[in-house]
């Protein structure tokens, strides 16, 4: 007889084996869209909790960077807007520096 491995009130569905993982779901959203984690969150289904610990691993990996801080179109509240796109990054002059954490080049706003 096979033991079931899973917690109690966990649905194990092959539907969530097949979508893609939160975090790349996240990164690949942001390479079309500057948007807030809020934002995200409603376009997206992704628990903000969820990306808040995703966009710090991404601004590690140096993929993610905040454009600008401007009020959320979602919350009405003064947030980051937040994109992966090379290209958006590199138009606009953004580099991601190790040294300069939460900003962004050119004299850009700072979380």
């Amino acid at each position: 007889m096979r033991e079931n491995n899973t917690k109690p009130g966990h649905k194990e569905s092959s539907k969530d084996n097949e979508l893609k993982p939160q975090i790349q779901r996240f990164h690949d959203y942001l390479l079309l869209n500057i948007a807030t984690a809020s934002m995200v969150t409603e376009a997206t289904g992704i628990p903000q909790k969820n990306l808040c610990r995703y966009k710090r691993e991404l601004e590690k990996m140096g993929v993610l960077c905040v454009m600008y801080r401007d009020v959320c179109k979602h919350t009405g509240c003064k947030a980051g807007y937040l994109t992966t796109n090379p290209q958006i990054r590199k138009k606009y002059g953004i580099q991601l520096s190790l040294f300069d954490d939460y900003t962004t080049a050119g004299g850009g706003a700072t979380l």
